[in-house]
């Protein structure tokens, strides 16, 4: 049997890469082993230059976020692909500096093998997050090749009750794992676009109360009625130039959630520009973005396991 969640952190010190195969899932070959362009199968060191970040005003007031002057490292990230009961998956885990935390991250509409989504999930797993990425679109995703006037037919064969369906089996599987291994199972679930409107509906239909807290980055065509039902702070961060994601509706299903979310507005910024930046004043916001969500992660899901 391929080894699960339970036997990481005492093979991360060997350096070994983790194959999972419990409950649906099954190894794939390793050729396929899919890991950020540029980037090895053994061991990695990336490097970041950073700025220090002052405080970002919110909704409800300014959130601090700290950052300091250097480089941002990231070691030993291991990759793998699986398919849990039909649905295909790239989990990265941290190896040396692993917090035993688990992270959903649901894509935009061009999917889970797309390089700026599994680039920023290896970015993520270097902060010591497990980072679960599945094809919400049963290896169909939008491509850029597609006529613009075929969209919304595509949208529309996106089902979503198959994908809830689909997402509450990934968190049973996250959560029996993360039980095994003896690690924590505080959950979180983060989204770009198409994902991070899906967010809200993941949250809400979390009646097991397995998740800790949401990430929406833009998110779209999110479902305001069931917003009331998500027991949990969200961040919600976006562009005031967001054609797509527009920011008084974010307010509005911000209060339905409650108390503990925010939402963060980045001046001048438009669709996708934490995940796929254009300019270097993208970038610059991608980064202070970055930092702001993996504060609020880590205050959600870490502050209770330390």
């Amino acid at each position: 049997m391929a080894a699960s969640l339970a036997s990481l952190s005492s093979s991360a010190q060997a350096g070994t890469r983790q194959l999972f195969n419990r409950h649906g899932s099954h190894r794939l070959p390793p050729s396929n082993l899919l890991l950020p362009s540029s980037i090895g199968k053994h061991m990695i060191t990336r490097r970041r230059s950073l700025r220090k970040i002052s405080a970002l005003e919110t909704s409800d007031g300014a959130v601090n976020v700290e950052v300091e002057e250097g480089e941002e490292a990231c070691e030993l990230v291991n990759g793998t692909e699986l398919s849990i009961d039909g649905v295909e998956a790239y989990l990265l885990t941290a190896v040396k500096n692993n917090n035993g935390t688990g992270l959903l991250l649901l894509s935009d509409i061009f999917g889970f093998q797309d390089s700026s989504t599994r680039d920023f999930a290896y970015r993520v797993a270097c902060n010591g997050y497990n980072v679960l990425v599945p094809d919400l679109f049963r290896g169909d995703p939008w491509s850029k090749n597609r006529p613009e006037s075929e969209f919304e037919e595509w949208r529309r064969g996106q089902d979503p009750d198959r994908i809830r369906q689909e997402t509450t089996a990934l968190t049973k599987w996250m959560v029996e794992e993360f039980a095994a291994a003896g690690m924590s199972m505080k959950l979180g679930v983060m989204g770009f676009c198409f994902g991070g409107g899906r967010v809200v509906d993941v949250l809400a239909a979390d009646k097991n109360g397995y998740f800790s807290t949401g990430v929406s980055f833009y998110g779209t065509r999110i479902d305001s009625a069931v917003a009331g039902d998500v027991k949990v702070p969200v961040l919600f961060i976006t562009g005031d130039k967001d054609p797509l994601c527009q920011v008084d509706g974010l307010h509005e299903i911000e209060e339905k959630i409650g108390e503990g979310s925010k939402v963060v507005v980045f001046e001048g910024r438009g669709h996708g520009f934490v995940h796929r930046p254009e300019t270097p004043e993208d970038d610059r916001d991608a980064d202070e973005a970055f930092a702001l969500m993996r504060n609020w992660l880590h205050h959600h899901l870490m502050n209770g396991n330390q």
